[in-house]
């Protein structure tokens, strides 16, 4: 039996103050009610006007400084300007605000010190309050003031008012906890932004044919084939076996593509005029825009392109070019029929296809409040002691949402919600946790990476509708010297259902749209097509900005999970016998009843099947209604928390050191040649074993197949006469003897057994397999 995992790696449910306790029963009835209010100061400078003249040019270069207690943001500056606009907002945490006064302060920018223009003063016991869908507090001109308090020239407008992390200014807002971090490139690094994937589609090029090709040495049968490119997907067909200026193919490539199409699809016809050299013979380019879209089976029209190629003639001692067209015959189409995998099936969080038009109504919404983390490890060194700046990114559907940075805590909060449309509940999201490494601004070639805290999947189809779940998550990360625990995050989860029937009627549908069945793609496909997908959008939402950089989304997307793990496959392997041990369970129960270890219930089973014998239309009733029993019984330990990462299952904590140091092994290896000579021969010894049930499982099925095969003459005829007694026997003796005394036979009692395998145990293994035609 499985052990349960540490008590440290285990999930705890929680009971936090959320949307500020307007609680009814399970639900809450605010709008942003998922997360623990945070009380913020907002200051929004909008502009000034009528500000002095500081220098002999009769202007100023103008900024704005906001300070409360200890903590001081300023404005951008301008030069020589005297009605600047800023539109800046500053966010002052309630809970670290030390002073009762708000001094907003001009000042005009100079080399040596900066001088005083102006400032406004604000008392914050007078500050108003406003909650959302309150409309924006509406700015107002302040008239600035000396030191002294009294009127000074100039003018500034203002808005200040006391918010929540729900303000729409909130996103964009310069944060007091942010204080440290300075230049216009950290600041965006650090604040909360939406992402969407770039839409994918599947480009199919069915290459037919070509024609009237133009090889340069007429004597030799031309060997063509086809190089397709499209961006850092390259594909080639097979050489065409019509060895001619016409060659034949007929063959589909399979790319991915995401809008907007900035590259063109380019085709090159080639011919291998020697085995590591090829001569082209043509090539064209073809916009993606003007391909045709496909969303079901039916076949697109064919079209004959243009290949060109530019042939140099001698004219005397001129060289004169030519340029010659040959025909390439293709069908092109976007499908928009299937769903682009850019994650495991396992854990997608989403199934639709690409195409808007097929997309059926969302069956829900689900909501998701980021509360805190706590515990979190130093993820590097600043000043000389350890630091995290930790920010979360979470995954669902077409989504990312990337938190706000908070800026040297091992407890950040974070307290942001956000909202997903649901169109399947046997889907995935996906929640992770990072340390913000760019926070001095821009990416150094070859400079570090955000590093990865730790990641939680919850399931949907696991939840409850309209059920808040709030839980503290272990944040657990596996690394060459084994499991780590990084911390825990704090989550509170709800989906809600619009419509129950849409969502049962969900169960019956298949798990991925209709082509993936009517025209699936081979394995090698999906798994190299979705290789390019995570490519793509791991480059596209690397240039957003601020970007999420390709080691935040890869890992998100787990990407390279499908490389060799003998952890993983320990892991599944007792997975198997996991799910097989409920069968073994009964066999082991079934031999006790025939061998009377319990002679009242072995009774009591004879009544049954005597019953259910004379009776045979109890039988399928009598199981179903056992399973209903069974499901209603069960019902009372059913899960109450979602399901979270599980160390024994993974096999995490008892892998060898050597195990893990080759599952972070890069590919090709970069290990010593000795090293991996030992991982070799141990996989081989893996593979011996395996190789060994497989083929005890064929000698069985060969077995079987030789009964009728009269391989041995012998064998099958016995089995053959055996075969016809038995029709005459069963043919003349109604159903229900039969079944009653095979029935009882097999339950007898001890004393009419004995240990010698059975007549037709013995016939069996005696049958010819074709083990002694190996070599």
């Amino acid at each position: 039996m499985q052990r349960p995992p540490p008590e440290d790696f285990l999930l705890k449910e929680t009971k936090p103050h959320l949307g500020g306790g307007k609680v009814s029963g399970d639900k809450l009835t605010s709008t942003y009610d998922l997360v623990e209010q945070m009380q913020y100061l907002y200051v929004r400078v909008v502009k000034a006007k009528d500000l002095p003249a500081k220098d002999v040019t009769g202007s100023c270069d103008p900024y704005t400084e906001v300070k409360l207690g200890n903590y001081k943001g300023t404005t951008r500056h301008f030069e020589k300007k005297s009605n600047p606009e800023w539109n800046q907002v500053f966010a002052f945490s309630k809970d670290r605000i030390q002073a009762s006064i708000l001094e907003v302060t001009v000042k005009d920018k100079d080399v040596v010190k900066d001088d005083f223009i102006g400032r406004v003063l604000f008392d914050l016991n007078e500050i108003p309050k406003r909650v959302p869908p309150d409309s924006p507090l509406a700015p107002q001109w302040y008239r600035l003031e000396d030191r002294k308090g009294d009127k000074a020239k100039g003018e500034l407008m203002l808005a200040v008012w006391m918010g929540t992390q729900a303000d729409e200014a909130f996103p964009e807002a310069w944060h007091s906890d942010a204080a440290t971090v300075s230049g216009t490139d950290a600041l965006a690094n650090i604040r909360s932004k939406v992402y969407l994937s770039p839409k994918l589609w599947y480009l199919r090029v069915n290459i037919i044919e070509a024609q009237d090709l133009q090889p340069s040495d007429k004597g030799r049968y031309p060997e063509v084939f086809v190089k397709a490119t499209l961006g850092n997907q390259t594909l080639r067909t097979r050489i065409s076996q019509s060895r001619t200026i016409n060659p034949m193919w007929n063959e589909d490539l399979m790319f991915v593509a995401a809008e907007p199409f900035e590259e063109p699809l380019i085709l090159s016809v080639e011919d291998r005029v020697a085995p590591n050299k090829e001569e082209s013979l043509g090539r064209c380019a073809i916009p993606l825009q003007m391909v045709d879209r496909r969303l079901d089976q039916k076949p697109v029209n064919t079209k004959w392109y243009n290949i060109e190629k530019h042939i140099v003639i001698m004219e005397g001692e001129k060289k004169k070019e030519i340029k010659f067209s040959s025909k390439i015959h293709m069908r092109i189409c976007l499908e928009g029929g299937y769903h682009v995998l850019d994650e495991s099936t396992h854990y997608s969080s989403d199934l639709r296809p690409t195409a808007k038009q097929l997309w059926k109504s969302s069956i829900g919404v689900l909501e998701l409040g980021i509360l805190s983390a706590h515990g979190l490890m130093p993820m590097k060194t600043k000043d000389g002691k350890g630091t995290t700046d930790a920010y979360c990114v979470a995954k669902y559907g077409q989504k990312w949402v990337r938190t706000r940075t908070i800026i040297d805590s091992f407890a950040p909060r974070w307290n942001e919600q956000y909202t997903w449309e649901v169109f399947d509940p046997c889907t995935v999201i996906t929640i992770g946790v990072f340390d913000n490494c760019h926070l001095h601004g821009g990416d150094k070639p070859g400079g570090s990476k955000d590093s990865k805290i730790g990641k939680v999947r919850i399931r949907l189809s696991t939840l409850e509708t309209d059920r808040v779940y709030t839980h503290s998550y272990p944040l657990l990360v596996l690394n060459p010297n084994g499991v780590k625990k990084m911390g825990e995050i704090h989550l509170a989860v709800r989906f809600t259902c619009s419509s129950l029937l849409n969502m049962m009627h969900m169960y019956s549908l298949p798990l991925l749209p209709k082509m993936h069945y009517i025209h699936p793609l081979t394995v090698s496909q999906l798994d190299n097509l979705r290789h390019q997908a995570t490519q793509i959008v791991s480059m596209r939402l690397s240039r957003a900005e601020p970007p999420l950089r390709k080691e935040i989304v890869e890992y998100m997307l787990d990407v390279g999970s499908h490389m060799w793990s003998m952890r993983r496959s320990k892991a599944n392997f007792f997975r198997i016998m996991g799910v097989l041990g409920g069968l073994i369970a009964v066999g082991k129960w079934f031999d006790q009843i025939c061998n009377w270890k319990n002679p009242i219930t072995t009774v009591l089973i004879h009544i049954l099947f005597i019953i259910l014998v004379m009776y045979p239309e109890l039988i399928l009733p009598t199981i179903f209604l056992y399973l209903f029993l069974i499901g209603v019984w069960y019902y009372r330990w059913r899960p109450r928390h979602p399901p979270h990462m599980d160390t024994r299952l993974s096999h995490a904590d008892s892998a060898h050191p050597d195990e893990l140091d080759e599952e972070f092994d890069t590919f090709p290896t970069t290990r010593a040649s000795d090293i991996v000579r030992m991982r070799y021969d141990r996989l081989r010894s893996i593979a011996g074993r395996i190789q060994t049930v497989v083929g005890d499982l064929a000698t069985q099925g060969e077995r079987l197949q030789s009964l009728l095969s009269w391989r041995d003459p012998r064998a099958t005829a016995l089995f053959v006469i055996f075969c016809l007694v038995a029709a005459i026997v069963l043919y003349v003796t109604p159903f229900q003897i039969v079944a009653l005394f095979t029935g009882i036979y097999v339950l007898r009692h001890p004393r009419f057994r004995h240990k010698l395998p059975s007549v037709p145990l013995n016939f069996f293994r005696r049958l010819p397999a074709r083990t002694d035609c190996m070599l």
